[in-house]
């Protein structure tokens, strides 16, 4: 009886750290945790974390992709000068 209880109580513990780690990595689906938005009625992409929009999303969705690669591209370097001007 005993061996049954440590067993369970070992199982559940294993469960929850299980579910912990599960939850972390899918995140919980809020909207503050978007990357970007695609907005078919305005034409519109956004891309949340650099605050960056384009209002082409069909040429995006054709294939341009350098439209807002080249945004991310931008906001990177400027983040790595900004960090580099830090540790003058």
């Amino acid at each position: 009886m005993l061996k049954a209880r440590l067993y369970d109580l070992k199982r559940e513990e294993e469960d929850r750290k299980r579910s912990a780690e599960r939850k972390s990595l899918v995140g919980s689906g809020d909207r503050s945790q978007r990357i970007r938005t695609y907005n078919y009625p305005e034409n519109r992409v956004t891309d949340h974390r650099i605050n960056f929009t384009i209002y082409k999303l069909d040429q995006v969705l054709a294939g341009d992709l350098h439209l807002v690669t080249d945004a991310l591209i931008d906001h990177d370097r400027e983040q790595l000068r900004s960090s580099m001007r830090m540790l003058d």
